[in-house]
């Protein structure tokens, strides 16, 4: 609530403000409306209208279409193309409103020197949009994270689909897209950078012989990686007892995984260890309760 008020009281500023400047500004010559009396419009001029904005269209869905056809294989090249892809359409809509100007006969060049003031106020009014487009420019440059890399950012965590120049969308394993203002992606957790790790806290009862199963895991780690080789970089680890539990030993295995698969890692390593223990004659117990009759 707070933000939308202190928007729309800098818009109501911003909007006195041109109201001042632009009756102000031309009756002091500091800039002139002669340069909108040259407009003529007619047939041939809509038809290039359409013609033009056509045309501009067309190349920009064609040079979106061949940035989407390379498949290259680093984040950062997906980042740059993503970005690409991005200002095109920004770059359009310019060339377009410029160029019609142009066909409507306006001195673009003489309008864009003359509202110098005018377009600083606008400015102050979308500093949020520049924000989010430096921001942006710099997080690319910085390589602070990119596309297909999985990230967190206000306990949101899921995959950087795609880098605007405003924006970045990012997408959950449940396909929830959350759309992010670059200027808002602050205290990032990108978690692509090196290999994860997947836990499992497995319980065993007090009287199983611990000595005796830890001479038993090697083989049986061993075999659970080359399981889920797919999933697992490399066997899973044993780190030894991680609590003293009211009715069981906790022992804790831990296993290298890609991030994507973190929590895949968890439910297979889970699975095989609780297989594995019950084929080594160890089964998990659950809580008891000892009732003594006085």
């Amino acid at each position: 609530m707070k933000k939308n008020r202190s928007a729309r009281v800098r818009l109501l500023v911003c909007a006195a403000v041109l109201a001042v400047l632009i009756p102000v500004g031309h009756f002091t010559g500091l800039f002139s409306l002669e340069e909108f009396r040259a407009v003529h419009f007619n047939a041939a001029v809509f038809w290039k209208l359409i013609l033009m904005v056509l045309g501009v269209l067309t190349a920009e869905t064609l040079l979106v279409v061949l940035l989407g056809i390379p498949s290259p294989g680093s984040h950062r090249a997906q980042s740059v193309l993503s970005v690409l892809s991005s200002l095109m359409k920004y770059v359009a809509v310019i060339v377009i409103l410029c160029w019609g100007l142009s066909i409507l006969g306006v001195n673009v060049s003489t309008i864009v020197a003359s509202v110098g003031i005018v377009a600083l106020v606008v400015g102050f009014s979308a500093e949020s949009l520049i924000a989010d487009v430096v921001t942006g420019a710099f997080m690319i440059l910085e390589n602070q994270y990119n596309v297909g890399d999985i990230v967190e950012v206000d306990n949101f965590r899921g995959t950087v689909t795609s880098i605007g120049i405003r924006t970045t969308c990012i997408t959950d394993p449940g396909d929830n897209v959350k759309i992010v203002n670059n200027s808002d992606m602050k205290n990032i957790l990108n978690r692509s950078d090196k290999l994860s790790r997947s836990v499992s806290d497995i319980a065993v009862p007090y009287a199983t012989d611990l000595e005796k199963l830890e001479e038993a895991l090697p083989a049986l780690l061993r075999e659970i990686g080359e399981r889920n080789a797919a999933v697992m970089r490399d066997a899973p680890q044993y780190l030894g007892v991680q609590e003293l539990a009211d009715s069981a030993v906790i022992l804790r295995f831990v296993v290298n995984v890609e991030e994507k698969d973190l929590y895949t890692g968890a439910r297979l390593l889970n699975r095989d260890l609780l297989l594995g223990f019950r084929q080594l004659g160890i089964e998990c117990p659950f809580p008891q309760m000892d009732v003594h009759r006085c």
